[in-house]
C-alpha cells in the first residue's frame, strides 16, 4: 500500500476467554502460532496472562505485506471467525508501525 513505513508491525491482542473454551481454543491456538510462525516476515509472537484471565499476544511482522499477508491467510480467517463465535468474550486488536526500539541485555544474561 502506498505511504506505508518500510519497518516493521507490531500487533497487540488482548482477550478475554470464555468459559469453557479454553481446551478447543489451545488446540486451535498452537495450529495457528505455528503456521504464523511459518509466514514469511514473521519475526516474534509472545503470549502473556494476566492475573485476572486477560490474554495479550504481541506479534511482529517485518512489514506491512508480510503482515497483511498473515491477516489474510485462510487458516487464520476460519480461526478469527471461530474466535470471535466460540472462543472470546472479548478482544482488542491494535496495529501499529513499529517507530522505535531499544535493547538492553546484561553481559552475563544468555
Amino acid at each position: 500500500m502506498a505511504g506505508e513505513p518500510p519497518g516493521a508491525v507490531v500487533t497487540v491482542f488482548r482477550s478475554r476467554l470464555r468459559p469453557g473454551a479454553e481446551d478447543e481454543y489451545h488446540r486451535t491456538a498452537g495450529r495457528i502460532d505455528a503456521l504464523a510462525r511459518a509466514m514469511p516476515g514473521f519475526l516474534d509472537a509472545k503470549t502473556f496472562t494476566a492475573d485476572d484471565g486477560e490474554r495479550v499476544t504481541v506479534v511482529t511482522f517485518a512489514s506491512w505485506a508480510e503482515h497483511r499477508a498473515w491477516r489474510d491467510h485462510p487458516e487464520h480467517r476460519l480461526a478469527q471467525e471461530r474466535g470471535r463465535d466460540h472462543f472470546y468474550a472479548a478482544y482488542d486488536i491494535a496495529v501499529c508501525d513499529l517507530v522505535t526500539r531499544h535493547d538492553f541485555r546484561a553481559a552475563d544474561t544468555p
